[in-house]
């Protein structure tokens, strides 16, 4: 690392890899910051990297990995595990948490201990006996900053680190009109019912002549499996008039991309409440939806429901005729360039990162 760098370290030894592939993919020009990634063996298998600093880590190497090197700052891009390892790590040095569940963070000892019980007892056993489960709210106090990727939810308290651009490409012409519907295929978090009966309601009316939509493919971008899956399936084989593509396996980062752009416009049915550790969190309050960086990162419009809060201009509310509002949609243009341009968002981050540094 040249010396006048300020040097940051990046850790992700959990999930969301995606957010370390923003980080990496902004940062790797910059004539500002040096940075050293600490990645488990999982995240490292998902990342593409270039010359970066990137290190095999884990939950028993990353105190001693620290050790031998002095940052400025300390991101951590998940806090959903290993409580005892992050909260000796924020002790010790300069550290900024990303937050991906505001609720969670704030959970007694006594709803901890009740949850566990709740679902995944054997993981959840674990996270208690092994992972410091009980320390998850002092190891979020003692960060020094405490980060959101989602600007909707900054406050006093989460400060937002940009993390999300348009990545330039150009799509092909195409008459059909293309839905991806970002997303595990999960009634959990997303409302798959509704888009079932919604497809059904569009074959009928094709049947009978009242509308003729030949030109609609809906793709569920995300792996399905259990009664959606069966659902998907089932509903598969009785349309004439609608394509559907699905997945029952895991998709490449590359299959992703190739259907994302694709797209022209995302269906994004989330429930407004959704669950972490058996407790609420809230789309748009407490929880940001991965949905909102796909839709700046592809450059794609995003039909949210009504009631999802958002101040994004490219996130539309859902109208009754949804089919009709696609069909608007395909043909109208937004400019993400204009804010999420690569340079824009860039230097966004790095004035962001200097302000941790001053902390």
């Amino acid at each position: 690392m040249v010396e006048n760098l300020k040097k940051i370290a990046y850790i992700e030894i959990d999930t969301h890899a995606e957010i370390a592939q923003n980080f990496l993919e902004l940062m790797q020009d910059s004539e500002n910051f040096a940075v050293d990634y600490y990645f488990s063996e999982k995240i490292k298998k998902q990342i593409q990297t270039g010359e970066e600093n990137v290190f095999l880590s884990d939950s028993s190497m990353i105190a001693e990995q620290l050790k031998a090197k002095k940052y400025d700052v300390i991101i951590v891009g998940t806090v959903l595990r290993y409580f005892n390892t992050f909260q000796t790590i924020a002790e010790k040095y300069n550290t900024a948490f990303i937050v991906h569940n505001i609720n969670f963070t704030g959970l007694s000892k006594f709803s901890l201990f009740k949850n566990i019980f709740k679902e995944d007892l054997v993981y959840r056993i674990k996270l208690w006996w092994k992972e410091g489960l009980f320390s998850v709210s002092a190891a979020y106090k003692k960060a020094k900053t405490l980060l959101v990727l989602d600007e909707a939810l900054r406050s006093e308290k989460y400060q937002f680190l940009p993390l999300f651009y348009t990545k330039d490409f150009k799509k092909t012409s195409d008459p059909k009109l293309v839905i991806v519907i970002p997303g595990g295929v999960s009634q959990k978090r997303r409302d798959y019912k509704r888009i079932f009966a919604k497809i059904k309601e569009i074959e009928k009316g094709s049947k009978e002549g009242k509308v003729k939509e030949k030109l609609i493919e809906f793709v569920f971008l995300g792996k399905a499996k259990g009664s959606e899956l069966k659902e998907i399936t089932d509903l598969q084989r009785s349309l004439e008039f609608i394509n559907i593509q699905y997945f029952p396996d895991r998709l490449s980062s590359e299959d992703f991309e190739k259907w994302m752009q694709e797209a022209d416009v995302l269906w994004c049915p989330i429930q407004q409440e959704t669950e972490f550790f058996s407790h609420k969190e809230i789309y748009g309050t407490t929880k940001m939806t991965g949905n909102l960086g796909d839709a700046i990162k592809f450059g794609k419009w995003a039909v949210f429901p009504r009631n999802y809060p958002s101040k994004s201009d490219f996130i539309i509310p859902e109208e009754e005729n949804v089919i009709e509002q696609f069909k608007v949609l395909k043909n109208t243009s937004y400019d993400f360039q204009k804010k999420y341009n690569r340079k824009s968002v860039q230097e966004n981050l790095e004035n962001t990162l200097m302000s941790l540094i001053s902390i």
